[in-house]
């Protein structure tokens, strides 16, 4: 599918992976139709990682980030599971 105009690309881009959150450096967002597990997608600008969410937060796979950033991002998506959850149930198709 060819978009033309950026706003309409912008709005399908943004339902593939809406952002769940931003907060001290990292974007935490999911992709649309990827699997059923309920997980998260962590960017920040040194790489990226994926967490699983059940049945703890638990590291899937990392691309780039170092130690200390992977600690970082877990312990963010561990004060903010439940509402992580919350936008999962809400984003996963039923």
């Amino acid at each position: 599918m060819v978009l033309v105009r950026c706003g309409v690309r912008a709005m399908v881009l943004a339902r593939m992976s809406p952002t769940v959150l931003r907060a001290r450096g990292f974007r935490l967002y999911f992709f649309s139709d990827e699997e059923p597990r309920p997980h998260v997608h962590v960017e920040h600008a040194t790489g990226e990682a994926k967490f699983w969410l059940t049945p703890h937060v638990r590291l899937a796979r990392n691309w780039g980030l170092r130690p200390h950033r992977l600690a970082d991002a877990k312990r963010l998506i561990e004060e903010h599971r439940d509402a992580i959850l919350a936008k999962w149930k809400d984003h996963a198709p039923r």
